[in-house]
């Protein structure tokens, strides 16, 4: 039986976060931290993460500074920081399950997928060196065309962005773009910790981490985890109207990694884990193959490369 825990981890500077885990039943094959993404939370993957618990993988997961039950008053909404702070966070966090007796898996959906893939690139070594692979689900490489904002609006964005950082500015999702599901589409419109808000600060944040990757000044090198090794698995619905499922793709060839697989799913939107069941079922199994595959050696004592 999947079990969960709450808690709450605080960070270097004071801010605590909430966090959750879904233990397995029995010993973990696996542990994944999960960086949630935009106006989310780690309470909206409902049967995702109990379904990789039930087969073995432990899934720890916050609320990200700004988002979720990490805000505390009103003003918290979106104020995520800068990229450095960002990092600074997830940083923070990982420390809370290394050293790991099993294999470490890190993966982010849509804005978390942005942060994951520049982390794998520009994270401390000394944690990466952890972490056995990375999985991205919808990562925010860059918009959709039906949800790009114009490069005016981005540009005086991010002008005002340094003159008042901590002002808050509404950034609504379009729901129906987010899942096919009327029923998801119904809760995250009510969910009042889905708030839409970020601060001027966050938002070119956001936009220039994914200028960053997707212009190709973030490289990512084939030794970017566990024994020297780079792990990647992307996840991309084709119709996907919230981050480029074309962007994303784009990246992944690009990849200079021997073990990289790319799996588009035809016709689904932005959050596959929230696609009508039993379509989400296909996805969520595709996780789990893909960690517990490579979750087989155990993890070397002294560094060294897992024999996989």
């Amino acid at each position: 039986m999947v079990t969960t825990e709450e808690g709450w981890h605080t960070v270097e500077d004071g801010t605590k976060l909430y966090t959750k885990t879904w233990k397995t039943d029995g010993p973990a094959k696996a542990r994944l931290v999960f960086i949630h993404g935009f106006s989310d939370h780690c309470n909206t993957y409902h049967d995702f993460f109990p379904t990789l618990a039930s087969r073995g993988i432990e899934v720890y997961a916050f609320d990200q500074r700004g988002w979720g039950r990490s805000v505390k008053i009103p003003k918290d909404k979106g104020n995520t920081g800068p990229t450095s702070r960002v990092l600074s966070d997830i940083t923070s966090f990982l420390k809370t399950v290394i050293p790991c007796s099993v294999p470490l898996f890190m993966m982010g959906h849509s804005m978390g997928g942005g942060e994951t893939l520049l982390y794998a690139a520009q994270g401390p070594v000394d944690i990466r060196k952890h972490i056995r692979g990375y999985l991205l689900e919808s990562p925010f490489i860059d918009f959709d065309p039906a949800s790009k904002p114009s490069p005016i609006i981005v540009f005086f964005g991010r002008i005002a962005g340094k003159l008042m950082p901590h002002h808050q500015m509404v950034n609504k999702l379009d729901i129906k773009l987010v899942s096919r599901d009327p029923a998801v589409q119904d809760e995250l419109f009510n969910d009042d910790l889905c708030h839409d808000t970020g601060t001027l600060e966050g938002l070119a944040g956001l936009l220039d981490r994914t200028g960053d990757i997707s212009s190709g000044k973030i490289v990512i090198g084939d030794t970017a985890g566990e024994g020297e090794v780079t792990r990647m698995w992307f996840g991309h619905g084709t119709k996907d109207g919230i981050t480029s499922f074309d962007a994303s793709k784009k990246f992944f060839d690009g990849l200079a990694v021997k073990d990289k697989e790319f799996k588009a799913y035809e016709g689904h939107f932005h959050r596959l884990h929230d696609e009508p069941k039993p379509e989400n079922q296909g996805f969520m199994d595709d996780v789990a193959d893909w960690i517990l595959a490579r979750s087989v050696e155990p993890v070397a004592s002294d560094g060294s490369k897992p024999k996989l």
